[in-house]
């Protein structure tokens, strides 16, 4: 995965928001802005994406995107349910259509049994729908399992705009 696959990722998903006429907005953590790079790396992103979180502490997570502290601290910062939460709460902060939140361990520390490092919970959200979850493992080193999270998070939008 290079650079220009995820800018192709990102080229293409920029044309079904356009032709829909609808809004993404991110929160990340393990990617720290890298998805939102990569959507203002297409020229006139302005016209279809509108913010970028980045909400890589716990503290982030709870103040920006209002993830309840009793989730964070019950299934963890990297969980289905943290995700599930941080689109909820970019839908609730901004006015978009669609919502992309990953967290994730991408090393090379912080891993543990059950949360190895290359554990990411990747979800995405419409407004007036309910949030789609991955659970992913990705192999490698730090880049790798941010690059990789980067290609995921934007192929699966894409796969749910086309569905």
């Amino acid at each position: 995965m290079n650079d220009g696959a995820l800018n192709q990722l990102a080229q293409a998903l920029a044309g079904r928001l356009i032709r829909r006429g609808e809004w993404l907005a991110t929160a990340e953590s393990c990617t720290g802005g890298w998805i939102a790079k990569c959507l203002t790396d297409v020229a006139g992103s302005s016209g279809w994406f509108e913010r970028g979180l980045v909400s890589y502490s716990n503290r982030a997570k709870a103040e920006l995107l209002g993830v309840p502290e009793a989730t964070i601290d019950r299934y963890g910062a990297v969980s289905e349910q943290t995700a599930r939460a941080m689109t909820a709460g970019v839908l609730m902060r901004a006015p978009v259509d669609h919502a992309i939140a990953v967290t994730g361990i991408a090393g090379p520390g912080g891993g543990t049994a059950d949360k190895p490092v290359g554990t990411v919970w990747l979800a995405w959200q419409s407004r007036g729908g309910e949030a789609q979850t991955r659970h992913c493992r990705f192999d490698g080193d730090r880049e790798r399992v941010r690059r990789e999270t980067v290609h995921t998070a934007l192929a699966g939008l894409i796969a749910r705009l086309d569905d």
